[in-house]
């Protein structure tokens, strides 16, 4: 076990104390105005950030426009095939130059001026091009490119100029767990259309803390597990299963199977006419990879946070969220279905319905979620009591999916960032025990 360094700030928000067996988080990083915007420059203006998965923009011509910390952009495929991510600002006078959410367009015009960019980026249009003078160039006013790479479809960018990482460097050991999600197909995953949008009155954090969550399952969803059982599916108890830190602040949870999966796990929920398909599928994937790798790709679930806003579970469906602060006490939640290219049209009917009873925002779960997140934002109006406690597990050298590892792995980069360049002594934090170890 190597010894962690504790950093001399007078008044600090995550305190970390190993020799205590103690995590601890300053309820002001819920609540405090400040520390939201300085969240923005600090964390989302430096990061690698998701901006969409390739699927949705299939064709020469495609693209999405949403907005990625705090900026709009659009992510589109050129007529040359490249994926570029712009910002979605005229070069001009800063219009948007795309209002709808996706498409297909060659141009972009910008509604104020009439000033047109291919779907390249270029300027190819300007009205009245007599009123310039002739240092006037086109190729000076193209839109705005992001520096974006993507990786097993999954694409990100980054607004730091200087970031040092690769994407791939950044995402260090959740490469793997998008391995495990895109190897699910052999043609490839896409994104089913159609996106929820929705948000909470809370801080985007309690979100990603609650996704990596396991311990409030039976507690908070009731319902839900009812609901199961009465189809015959019986959930885990509170034992099995893994968390782990995977560095640079991602975490992940793997456990045993709730409920049936569409690739490729069987339990009467899904009805018998199905079973001998998804069983031939599971046989397939054991074919491909061998016994012990098929059973984590199609018998497993997983819950992944990519530091900082993006969350992917994998379990009856597999669900996208991208979580946004909207200031210190809201936020905003994007979230997208992921399935095989290659899926059977009636298994996919059974993965957006499950995906919609449990995962959706009107469904069993997200809508608890919600409202205990909103709760907890609530009682932090009480300052009474100061800290919230994620201790769970490190008292454990092999951590238990119910131990708050992967949260403490967020807070831990969140807190490297927040003081990076102020001058306190920069610090290694101990990787605690990562559980069984992922293969």
């Amino acid at each position: 076990m190597t010894i962690e360094l504790q950093r001399p700030v007078s008044d600090p928000i995550v305190i970390d104390d190993l020799e205590r067996l103690s995590f601890r988080v300053d309820r002001r990083a819920y609540t405090d105005d400040d520390l939201a915007a300085r969240e923005m420059t600090k964390i989302f203006d430096r990061c690698w950030l998701y901006v969409g998965h390739e699927s949705e923009v299939p064709e020469p011509g495609s693209y999405v426009a949403r907005d990625v910390g705090g900026r709009p952009v659009v992510m589109a495929r050129g007529s040359d095939g490249v994926i570029r991510v712009f910002a979605n600002s005229c070069t001009h006078r800063g219009a948007l130059i795309c209002s709808q959410p996706a498409g297909q367009a060659r141009s972009f015009r910008c509604p104020y001026h009439d000033w047109t960019f291919s779907n390249q980026g270029e300027l190819v249009g300007v009205p009245i091009p007599d009123g310039y003078g002739p240092g006037f160039r086109k190729a000076d006013f193209g839109l705005a490119r992001h520096r974006s790479d993507g990786y097993r479809g999954f694409v990100f960018v980054t607004f730091d100029p200087e970031q040092p990482r690769t994407l791939t460097e950044y995402l260090a050991g959740a490469t793997e767990y998008l391995d495990l999600i895109d190897d699910q197909s052999e043609v490839g995953m896409e994104v089913i259309q159609g996106a929820q949008l929705h948000g909470a009155r809370a801080n985007w954090k309690l979100m990603m803390e609650n996704s990596v969550d396991i311990y409030h399952f039976r507690a908070l969803h009731k319902r839900y597990v009812g609901y199961m059982e009465s189809l015959g599916s019986v959930p885990p108890r509170r034992r099995g299963g893994f968390g782990c830190a995977l560095g640079l602040g991602h975490g992940a949870n793997e456990l045993p199977p709730a409920a049936a999966r569409p690739l490729a796990y069987w339990t009467p929920m899904f009805g018998d006419e199905v079973r001998p398909r998804i069983e031939a599928t599971a046989a397939r994937f054991v074919e491909r990879f061998g016994a012990e790798r098929a059973e984590r790709i199609t018998g497993t679930n997983r819950a992944v946070l990519i530091f900082p806003n993006l969350m992917i579970i994998d379990a009856i469906a597999i669900t996208i969220r991208k979580i946004d602060p909207v200031g210190a006490g809201q936020m905003a939640i994007t979230s997208v279905a992921l399935a095989p290219k290659d899926e059977d049209p009636d298994i996919r009917e059974l993965r957006k319905s499950h995906y919609l009873t449990f995962l959706g925002p009107a469904g069993f779960a997200t809508p608890d979620d919600i409202e205990i997140v909103e709760s907890c934002q609530r009682g932090y109006l009480n300052r009474t009591v100061r800290y919230s406690d994620l201790s769970r597990g490190m008292n454990k050298e092999v951590p238990e999916t119910t131990d708050e590892l992967p949260a403490r792995e967020f807070w831990r980069q969140w807190d490297r960032l927040m003081h990076d360049d102020d001058g306190h002594l920069q610090v290694a934090h101990r990787a605690e025990t990562r559980g069984a170890e992922p293969r």
